[in-house]
Order: structure tokens, then sequence, then C-alpha cells
């Protein structure tokens, strides 16, 4: 008897997680989810934290191209 063998694709949608923090102070989160969250993400906490992360990884992504260039 053949094996059948499947391939499996996953998508970003296919792996999302839920995530927790520690250790954060309650000031910290609260001034961020009043200067930052409020008003520009309609109080979304979550899509704040993937933006950052977004961002993060361009810049990340922005200063090892312009390094290697050297």
């Amino acid at each position: 008897m053949k094996k059948k063998l499947l391939s499996e694709v996953y998508t970003e949608d296919d792996l999302l997680v839920d995530l927790t923090f520690h250790d954060v102070p309650a000031g910290l989160l609260k001034e961020f989810a009043l200067q930052v969250v409020r008003p520009y993400y309609s109080g979304s906490l979550s899509e704040a934290v993937k933006d950052l992360m977004q961002k993060a990884l361009a810049e990340q992504e922005f200063v090892q191209r312009h390094i290697s260039m050297r």
C-alpha cells in the first residue's frame, strides 16, 4: 500500500498566536494605551503591538541593508 504524502502550506493567518506579556508596569501600559492605542488604533492594543513589531522589523532590515553596503 502506498502512503499518500500530504503537503501542507501555512499562511500567516494559520499561525496566529495569543501573546502574554510579563513584568510590564501598569503605568507604562496605561500611558501607551492613552497616547498611542486610543488615538491611533481605535482602542485595539493587538493592532498597535503588531504595527510596532512590523515597524521594528522594517527598521532592522533597513539598518542591516545599509550596514552591509559599506
